[in-house]
């Protein structure tokens, strides 16, 4: 039975992967006493007798945890923005492929992706790759999602008693207006982009789910493309990956809408490929809490310990 400690409980995320371990037998869940769950000494014996580890903390804190794992033997995964371009990191994306996947296995420090990057990183990569997208292209992205993506602190905010009092809850609220938001340097770097994408990050007022849109000009790619074969590019990229699947771009009819919590308790991504000849959206739908922060985190953890990737999730 391997033994799991998670620093940061109490946040969105902590609290999301203690209830998958909870429904598990084969993990054991390390918990520490209220009064002593900040305590460093406590913390760092609860680190040293566990097998795997996750940080649900802010970067500050996060980069303590990880000094205190120091001569452990212990799994390190980080769900924080931290170490998530930082050197010897495994990045915790398996679907990108054979590299990323060996280096969830072998490694003992694994970051998982921020949420927004997943959606953006599972669209812009195969493109990437399969070289209908020049390295050198000017992406612009939106993101819509749920407001638990902001932590307990935006939790609190959108409660009914403070949504009745303000306005302005109940209207979609576009944020990180600089451009300067924290998973920028993540879909820069994994992607390899020559240039950061242009990023509005949006949050409604729905507890769960996340819709990542890419809007492209055909112009934008390297050749002329149409939606059938931009799906074939994604089959072939995840094919055999159980946790993204691929919809038709005819499954959603010209006036449809597509939300952005339909996969709300679920821990797999789905990809489609939307619009016409002249303009293209390829659009990512999942949960921030699933396939975008606690859902990844154990589908890692599966990884890491040679067990079925899927163990425990819902897809």
């Amino acid at each position: 039975m391997l033994k799991i400690f998670i620093d940061g409980k109490a946040g969105t995320t902590g609290l999301r992967i203690a209830e998958l371990v909870a429904a598990r037998g084969d993990l054991e869940l390390i918990t520490l006493p209220e009064d002593l769950r900040k305590d460093t000494k406590a913390r760092r014996n609860a680190i040293f007798a566990a097998d795997a580890v996750f940080l649900c903390l802010p970067d500050t804190a996060a980069r303590e945890s990880v000094a205190l794992a120091h001569g452990s033997n212990a799994v390190i995964l980080d769900a924080s923005t931290a170490h998530r371009t930082a050197a010897g990191w495994a990045y915790g994306f398996p679907e990108l492929g054979a590299d990323f996947r060996k280096a969830i296995q072998t490694s003992k420090r694994i970051a998982v992706p921020g949420c927004h990057a997943s959606g953006f990183l599972a669209l812009v990569v195969p493109l990437l790759r399969g070289g209908l997208l020049p390295r050198g292209v000017l992406l612009h992205c939106f993101s819509l999602t749920g407001y638990t993506g902001g932590g307990r602190a935006m939790m609190e905010e959108y409660t009914a008693d403070t949504r009745a009092a303000n306005d302005f809850l109940q209207s979609p609220r576009q944020y990180a207006l600089g451009q300067s938001h924290k998973h920028l340097p993540e879909m820069t770097r994994i992607a390899g982009l020559t240039h950061v994408p242009v990023f509005s990050p949006i949050v409604a007022d729905f507890d769960r789910g996340m819709q990542v849109t890419v809007q492209l000009h055909q112009s934008q790619f390297a050749s002329p493309v149409d939606l059938p074969l931009l799906l074939d590019c994604y089959r072939q990229a995840y094919c055999g990956q159980p946790m993204i699947k691929i919809t038709q771009s005819d499954a959603f009819g010209e006036d449809a809408f597509a939300a952005s919590n339909t996969l709300r308790g679920h821990d797999s991504m789905e990809l489609t490929v939307q619009g016409n000849r002249e303009r293209v959206l390829l659009i990512a739908r999942f949960d921030n809490l699933g396939k975008g922060a606690s859902g990844a985190a154990m589908q890692c953890l599966n990884i890491a310990f040679g067990l079925d990737e899927t163990l425990g999730l819902c897809f």
